[in-house]
């Protein structure tokens, strides 16, 4: 019985272990997106969608809902260039589509921002906010999950 009880936590140690972790797009930390960011080292994909980029996203970020069609484009020549996705914070998923298609475009250190817009806002920094004609989209609602 005590083996059983054993096998059936190990289980589930196991199991949750990597439940935690996201598959293939590493962390990147607040400070080394600030720091990639002055040196401007680093392409910003802002995944939350038309509406949430028109209220506000991190400065120099494109609007992958308006940019993914011709995302290779938009995104350095260098294929090791450092890409970091993000969207509305931890608990948001919508970073993934931004990431994987720079992945699939050859980019091989594609990141991810967990801590996203709202952990961004939370801290005190300034968001870039683009004027009404540049986005043809008024403010207000979220195509993804950013706000």
């Amino acid at each position: 019985m005590k083996s059983m009880a054993f096998l059936a936590l190990t289980l589930v140690a196991l199991g949750s272990a990597g439940a935690s972790e996201d598959k293939g797009y590493p962390d990147i930390s607040q400070a080394d997106l600030k720091a990639a960011i002055a040196s401007n080292s680093v392409t910003l994909l802002d995944c939350n969608g038309s509406a949430s980029y028109a209220k506000g996203h991190i400065p120099g970020a494109l609007d992958f809902s308006t940019v993914k069609d011709n995302l290779a484009e938009k995104l350095p020549k260098d294929k090791n260039a450092l890409i970091v996705a993000y969207c509305g914070g931890p608990k948001c998923g919508a970073y993934k589509a931004g990431a994987a298609a720079a992945t699939a475009l050859g980019y091989t250190n594609v990141k991810h921002f967990s801590a996203g817009i709202s952990g961004w806002k939370e801290s005190g920094e300034q968001l870039a906010v683009p004027a009404a004609k540049e986005t043809g989209v008024k403010a207000g609602g979220c195509g993804g999950c950013g706000g």
